[in-house]
């Protein structure tokens, strides 16, 4: 990503781990600076690249949740590792768009 720290980017959602929410293909805009709460969308950094997951924070406990339940959940320490909140599905038809604030 070469994108200066605050600025919105987009990605592509590659897979099924998203899905039906998310499906495979679809692209999302992530604002970096949005502030993130419990179930919310969001990116983090992971040991092999990004991931896109539900937030769950439960008693002090920050994890990331994929809708489709054969993902794993994973532990995270905090928003340390989130690089933004996803704020929008986006389409090229408006009924495929959708916002998420």
């Amino acid at each position: 990503m070469d994108c200066q720290p605050s600025e919105p980017f987009v990605l592509q959602v590659l897979g099924d781990s998203m899905e039906p929410e998310f499906p495979n293909g679809c692209v999302v805009v992530v604002e970096p600076g949005q502030a993130v709460e419990d179930h919310c969308f969001v990116i983090a950094r992971d040991a092999g690249g990004f991931l896109f997951r539900q937030l769950f924070i439960e008693h002090g406990r920050w994890c990331l949740r994929a809708l489709n339940p054969t993902y794993p959940e994973v532990a995270i320490s905090g928003p340390e590792v989130l690089r933004g909140r996803v704020i929008q599905r986006a389409g090229r038809r408006r009924r495929d768009r959708k916002f998420y604030l």
